[in-house]
């Protein structure tokens, strides 16, 4: 339900969310072709380390998965938070590394430490009732939640193998699917559907640090790796808008990389001429697709770029600074 007194608020057509390591554990500022001046900090502050963010889909609401209870924080969003909501009544089990709301908005789903290690509500300004677990337990830690864009397909990326586990979903979880014949090589860190819904991605630990594979109610035969290969630890995933570029945030220098895509990686575009600084953690492209950011280890902890085929230069920093690594990065629908 929403706070009393409180009506739906308007949704916000740019801002850019990065979620960080100290206070105030998350920071959203407006986007147009650059940062705007900071939005004031929640009145009910986020308790602990921001370590996921994301916007509904209709820019109305705002959630921040986060290292201490109650895991996970929502609230209304229209040009900064409203007074946040409730608590779901069953709550998350442990620090909580992602969200996502599902294409309707009509469903919120947090990965985090701790059995069942995923937890669906239903979502209507405040969470409705939790759904039951999946039948087939997703096995460790989770790291990452994804809906394909139909939202039939709920995906996990988690700690344990097989690294990656995705359901039907249908105001609950289906059967597990089956896991990809060529398996992922390690932790499973994040993971993205393209926007047609054809193709899943996961960044994973262990070479090839990045995997994808056709979807179609099921895992295909996985993509070549890319020619010009990630060079660590790959942590987060994003495909464009058009569904034309892949982008990977990573450990090893350059920190992030970026493929052309059509059903398989093309030859890797240039590194940005004004370079990450530090491990990359979560990486976003814009809506219009005109835009890259990855959140990152190091001072300024968020870098964003023009995009067109290719970096531009690097936006110059926000005015108030992201005090500490940035762990994930959102714009607004």
């Amino acid at each position: 339900m929403l706070p009393l007194g409180s009506a739906a608020p308007a949704p916000v057509s740019k801002s850019i969310a990065i979620s960080h390591y100290t206070a105030p554990y998350i920071s959203v500022y407006p986007w147009s072709s650059g940062f705007g001046t900071k939005y004031a900090d929640p009145s009910v502050a986020i308790p602990n380390i921001g370590l996921g963010v994301a916007f509904s889909p209709s820019g109305n609401a705002i959630a921040i998965a986060h290292a201490v209870a109650p895991y996970v924080s929502v609230y209304p969003w229209s040009s900064g938070f409203g007074t946040k909501y409730a608590n779901p009544s069953i709550a998350v089990g442990m620090h909580a590394y992602g969200v996502a709301f599902s294409p309707s908005g009509n469903d919120i789903a947090i990965a985090y430490g701790g059995a069942p290690y995923v937890s669906v509500y239903p979502w209507s300004s405040g969470f409705g009732t939790k759904y039951a677990n999946p039948s087939i337990a997703i096995p460790s830690d989770a790291y990452g939640v994804a809906f394909s864009p139909s939202g039939n397909a709920i995906a996990i990326a988690h700690y344990g193998a097989p690294f990656v586990s995705v359901y039907p979903w249908s105001s609950g979880f289906g059967t597990k699917y089956a896991n990809p014949s060529i398996a992922i090589t390690g932790t499973g860190n994040s993971v993205a559907f393209s926007p047609s819904g054809n193709d899943i991605a996961i960044a994973h630990g262990g070479a090839p640090y990045v995997s994808v594979y056709p979807w179609s109610s099921g895992f295909g035969t996985k993509y070549a790796n890319p020619s010009i290969a990630i060079p660590g630890n790959g942590k987060g995933v994003a495909f464009s808008p058009s569904g034309n570029d892949i982008a990977i945030a990573h450990g090893g220098g350059p920190l992030v990389s970026v493929y052309p895509w059509s059903s398989g990686f093309g030859t890797k575009y240039a590194n940005p001429s004004i370079a990450v600084t530090g491990y990359g953690w979560g990486v976003a492209f814009s809506p219009s697709g005109n835009d890259i950011a990855i959140a990152h280890q190091d001072s300024p902890y968020i870098s964003v770029y023009p995009w067109s085929s290719g970096f531009g230069t690097k936006y110059a920093n926000p005015s108030t600074a992201i005090p500490a690594t940035g762990t994930s990065v959102a714009f607004s629908p």
